[in-house]
């Protein structure tokens, strides 16, 4: 039966392509829906809305450089319809790198720089992801400073928002490890079990 229907609805789809303007809909003795392009065999018109058809679009690998071999720029966002919205060539944590171990002595105090080519524009703003969560609002600058991370992994991204605040781009997601002092662990000279 889900053979039939799938059949069914393939042979609709060619049909609707090749031309086909009137579908008819009925119901043979067992119950089962009919659909056919030949008025003689009988049921009830059916109007079909128009097909959206969306154009396919490349993939896209968040926060590398868009620049291949050979190849131009991604479009910029003055491009026609159904172009990506993606005004720069590179939108990427540039610091702290992918998997940094932040020492003790940071005390969990880290600026976060991003590479943005070419120069964000005036009406762009970005703002700072830590483990998911907002951490700063947005603002049109290329550095973020973070302060007293607990220990352990952090995750950091950046969101790219438009002229009317909408989340456009979001970079890779960067690793951090941050290490911070405790008396509770056995060599700290602080310990007083020591």
């Amino acid at each position: 039966m889900k053979t039939a229907v799938v059949l069914l609805t393939l042979g609709l789809t060619l049909s609707l392509s090749a031309g086909a303007e009137t579908i008819y809909r009925s119901t043979d003795a067992q119950g089962n829906v009919i659909f056919t392009d030949d008025p003689g065999a009988g049921g009830e018109e059916v109007n079909l809305a128009p097909l959206t058809v969306v154009p396919a679009q490349a993939p896209q690998v968040e926060g590398l450089p868009v620049r291949g071999q050979g190849q131009a720029s991604r479009p910029r966002d003055d491009a026609g319809p159904g172009q990506p919205f993606m005004p720069y060539d590179r939108f990427a944590i540039a610091s702290p790198e992918h998997e940094t171990t932040l020492p003790t002595g940071a005390a969990g105090n880290v600026q976060v720089r991003l590479g943005i080519r070419p120069a964000l524009r005036e009406d762009h703003r970005v703002r700072l992801l830590l483990d998911g969560r907002v951490s700063q609002s947005a603002m049109h600058t290329d550095a973020f400073m973070l302060s007293n991370l607990n220990r352990g992994e952090h995750v950091l991204e950046a969101e790219l928002l438009d002229a009317s605040g909408a989340v456009r781009h979001r970079s890779t997601p960067v690793t951090l490890y941050v290490q911070r002092a405790s008396v509770n662990l056995p060599r700290n000279p602080n310990n007083p079990g020591n």
